[in-house]
């Protein structure tokens, strides 16, 4: 079962719409002490990451051969379920993936094609947010958000 939920954040320059896919599974809870390698695979490298206050950490990662990105949400210390989320959002294709929920250890993973794209992805643990605009691309400078809801 998948509930679609929409993330719109404002930047300056720009406008972000992020449909963050929520998928009703355990496997986003299945293991403590999770790598991004471990949620995304292990052709997945880490380009990019972004606390989540002291609850955790957000990671940015991609495979170069088939040009995907994947984000996952990992919570620093794993224990009871709590919600968290992660997404990520590919304007030029106005392509976006995503996880949400309650659980113990991390969301995701969320993939989406990026190969030659700027990238916008985010993720929150309780009421902690961080969004990172245009990033990992040469043109534009990225923009961080962390604030509580």
């Amino acid at each position: 079962m998948r509930i679609t939920r929409n993330i719109v954040a404002a930047g300056a320059l720009t406008a972000l719409a992020v449909g963050a896919t929520t998928a009703l599974s355990t496997t986003a809870s299945a293991a403590p002490n999770i790598t991004p390698q471990g949620a995304c695979g292990s052709a997945y490298k880490t380009v990019n990451s972004a606390p989540i206050g002291s609850l955790g950490t957000v990671y940015l990662t991609y495979n170069s051969s088939n040009g995907k990105n994947c984000v996952a949400t990992i919570r620093t210390n794993p224990g009871k379920a709590t919600y968290v989320s992660t997404y990520i959002y590919v304007p030029d294709t106005d392509t976006s993936a995503g996880d949400d929920g309650n659980y113990t250890s991390y969301a995701g993973p969320a993939y989406v094609y990026g190969k030659g794209y700027c990238v916008s992805w985010g993720g929150s643990i309780d009421n902690v947010y961080v969004s990172v605009e245009h990033s990992n691309c040469a043109a534009l400078k990225e923009h961080r958000v962390t604030g509580i809801r």
